[in-house]
Parts: structure tokens; C-alpha cells; sequence
């Protein structure tokens, strides 16, 4: 027994030696395998898919979610990528959107299945169903009566509609001289016999329709019915949140003056040699004190006045070509016709107008294709502009031309025009009201 013990030493050496080698052996290997893995480049980062927060779809009529829709889209997005590389528009993957992606997804599912009835009753020759004009400031509410019915959002079923629209025109009322008194009893009118004619009304109060007016007596005209301002949806060219207007349930509507006398500027920042510009009537206090500061200035090209049209053809609107900044006070409202008039030609708007709620603000990210001020920045209103740097002027000028397209009415309407950009806008809100 005593003579044997070596051996048995031995062995057991030998196998504590080989299980050592064995350990260390995996021990190197694994080593080796995670010091390759991390040298190895990180993925690209993957952001959060936007389906996930894609607005929620539903039948008309409903409040059920249908939580296949996201799966739907991604399944059409990796199955059919030729046609989503063909719809791609580059404008789409810059900043001038908060979220492109989404704001593109939630599109295309508005263009599906968002549906409007218009009421039915109003005599067209009167107040009601047609626009008035599509020429001057105000065509915008023009546009949209006229557009509403030419596009695939329109349903004669209002049994299918997400939102209803009231069909009753301010501006033709301005058209044929009625008083503001009388246009408070047209319009308070026209809504009661809706009311008591259709159920539509009561079922939310008023929260799923909307009126479209541009005009500012179309404003002081629906105040005057105070459930239809407080309940509706208000879609309107001068969206003052200081007086009444509510961003998360109305809608600003771009005041644009068409036809534009002259075609889209862009493209031509070597052109434009003369730092800021603006001309016409003195009719607020912000005019009235850029006019007094900066009229006699030798860099800021002010006027107190429209320009005459005895002094050429077309100069005012061709002082917009050859000018960097223009300037974009408010007039008697928040708004100003001057700020799509300065997106059309190709010179960076500069908004002067407190409490203005901006048009499309929750979709376009103002700051990178204007300047935005305070009504009291106006005393250094040209060192401000002056220390915009080249650089910053060329991007602001750029993306000033992605988004001409949303500021321009056409009819019929053209997709992410003016009308969509519009109708979008109250697809928002349609969810806002659902969920």
C-alpha cells in the first residue's frame, strides 16, 4: 500500500496539471472572443420605431384602437421597399420637420381613411357651400370651400365622417355689405337649424366640426356665438392666442395671396444683396414703430408706405428677390399675407408679431427656415440680422425652398400642399377629440 502511493500522487498531479491547462485554455479563448466582440464597430444606432407612436386608426364612428396597423405599415415598408424608396422625398430626412418620419407615416394614413361631410343645407348663390373668391389675402377660406370638394376626403355619408365641416362663408357675407350684428344672427342661425336637424351636433357638443374663415370679420363674427367658438374647432388665418385662440384644438390657416404675381423664388442667395426689407401701411404699433426706427436706415430698405405702382411694374414684389431678410410685422391681426408672400419668393421671413400661433408650427420647425422675433426686438432688429452668419443664412434660405410647397393653394389640390398641410391639421385633432 505504502510502496503504491507515488503513482497515485503522480496521476493526481498530472490530472490537477491537465485541469489547469484545460481551464486556462477556455479561459484565453473566451478572453479572446470578447476582446474581438468589442473592437468589433457598434450597430448604428436603431431610433425608436415611429409606429409605435403612430396615431391610432379606427373605424368611423368608433373609439377602438386597432393595434395591427403598426404591423400593417411595417409589413408594406420591408415587403414592398420599391415603392417606398420611390416615395421617398429627401425633404422628408431634414430638421425642417420636428418628426419626418412620423409626420410622413401619419400622412399617408390620413390619405387613407380620413373622411369629412360637409353640411348640405345654404343656399351657394348666399352665404353657404361655395367660396367667395380664389383670388386676393383672403383666398385661403377661398381654397379650402373650393378644395374640400374636389379631394378623396370628402364623404356624402356622415355616418363615415371623422369631422364635419360648417359651410357658412364670413367673407361673402363682407362680400355683400352685411353688418357685424347681422352676420352674429346668420351665423347663429344657420347653427341652431343644423342642430336641430342632424344629431351630429350633440354627440360631442360641437368638439368634431369646424368652420374655415380668413377674413378678421369672420372672427368678430363667430364670437358672437359663444358655443360655437368654445366648442368647434376654429380654422382661421389670424390665430392670436392672446384673444381667444386655443393651439390644441384650432387650426391656423396660412394667409396667402394668390395668384402670385411673379414665380417661386429659391436658389439664388447670390442675388439677394440687400439685407432686409419692408413696405406698407402703418396700421399696428410694431408698423408704425419700424417705420419711425429704421425708415431712414442705409442697410434696412423700409418704407412707411406701400410702394406706389407708379414707380415701375411689379417693384414690390420683385424687391423679395434681391433681399436676404424680410421683415413680417403684424398688421390689425397677429397675421400678415407678407410672411407667404417672403416663403414664395425665396427671402427668409422675419417674424414680428407676438402671440401668433404660427401655421402648421407643430409639424414645420419654424427656426430653421425664419427668423422669429419679439415685438421689441424691433429697436435691434439690424444687429440681429447682421450677426446671422453666411452659413446660417444659406440653411435658412435652403430650407425656406423645402417648404414652399406647403404654403401654396392649388386646385385640384396637390398632396403636402397648403390644403393638406391643413386637413392634416384637423386629423390631428380628430384624435385629440377620440382619445
Amino acid at each position: 500500500m505504502i510502496a503504491g502511493k507515488p503513482p497515485l500522487q503522480q496521476s493526481q498531479l498530472f490530472s490537477l496539471k491537465g485541469s489547469v491547462l484545460t481551464l486556462s485554455i477556455l479561459t484565453l479563448i473566451s478572453f479572446t472572443y470578447f476582446s474581438f466582440k468589442s473592437l468589433r464597430p457598434p450597430l448604428p444606432f436603431s431610433p425608436p420605431t415611429p409606429q409605435i407612436t403612430l396615431l391610432p386608426s379606427s373605424a368611423a364612428g368608433t373609439s377602438t384602437t386597432t393595434p395591427s396597423q403598426p404591423r400593417i405599415v411595417a409589413e408594406k415598408k420591408e415587403g414592398n421597399v420599391g415603392e417606398e424608396q420611390e416615395d421617398n422625398d429627401d425633404d422628408f430626412f431634414t430638421d425642417i420637420y420636428h418628426s419626418p418620419k412620423l409626420f410622413k407615416l401619419n400622412f399617408e394614413e390620413m390619405e387613407k381613411k380620413f373622411k369629412i361631410y360637409i353640411y348640405p343645407d345654404g343656399d351657394p348663390k348666399t352665404f353657404y357651400q361655395t367660396p367667395r373668391k380664389l383670388t386676393g389675402k383672403y383666398a385661403s377660406e377661398g381654397y379650402f370651400f373650393q378644395n374640400i370638394r374636389e379631394s378623396r376626403f370628402r364623404t356624402e355619408d356622415p355616418d363615415q365622417a371623422h369631422l364635419f365641416f360648417i359651410p357658412i362663408s364670413c367673407h361673402k357675407m363682407r362680400g355683400k355689405g352685411t353688418s357685424y350684428e347681422n352676420m352674429t344672427i346668420i351665423v347663429q342661425n344657420y347653427l341652431d337649424g343644423l342642430i336641430a336637424k342632424y344629431p351630429y351636433w350633440n354627440r360631442t357638443l360641437g368638439a368634431d366640426h369646424f368652420f374655415v374663415t380668413c377674413h378678421d370679420v369672420g372672427v368678430r363674427a363667430t364670437e358672437g356665438v359663444p358655443f360655437l367658438v368654445k366648442n368647434a374647432i376654429r380654422v382661421v388665418c389670424s390665430p392670436s392666442y392672446d384673444v381667444g385662440f386655443i393651439p390644441h384644438k384650432d387650426v391656423a390657416l396660412p394667409q396667402v395671396l394668390q395668384p402670385f404675381a411673379l414665380p417661386a423664388g429659391g436658389n439664388d442667395v447670390e442675388n439677394r444683396t440687400s439685407l432686409g426689407f419692408w413696405a406698407g401701411h402703418r396700421n399696428s404699433k410694431i408698423r408704425v414703430i419700424l417705420a419711425r426706427v429704421w425708415e431712414n436706415d442705409t442697410e434696412l430698405d423700409i418704407s412707411n408706405n406701400r410702394i406706389s405702382r407708379a414707380t415701375g411694374h411689379l417693384v414690390y414684389q420683385k424687391r423679395f428677390y434681391r433681399t436676404k431678410f424680410c421683415i413680417c410685422p403684424g398688421g390689425s391681426q397677429v397675421n400678415s399675407a407678407r410672411i407667404t408672400d417672403s416663403i414664395h419668393y425665396g427671402c427668409v421671413p422675419v417674424i414680428l408679431s407676438n402671440y401668433y400661433d404660427l401655421p402648421f408650427n407643430d409639424i414645420l420647425d419654424w427656426q430653421k427656415f425664419a427668423v422669429i422675433l419679439r415685438e421689441s426686438d424691433v429697436y435691434q432688429l439690424k444687429q440681429i440680422l447682421k450677426s446671422i452668419s453666411h452659413e446660417e443664412f444659406v440653411s435658412l434660405h435652403n430650407n425656406l425652398v423645402k417648404v414652399q410647397k406647403h404654403f401654396q393653394w392649388n386646385t385640384p389640390p396637390v398632396k403636402f400642399d397648403a390644403f393638406h398641410m391643413v386637413i392634416y391639421e384637423l386629423w390631428l385633432r380628430h384624435h385629440v377629440i377620440k382619445y
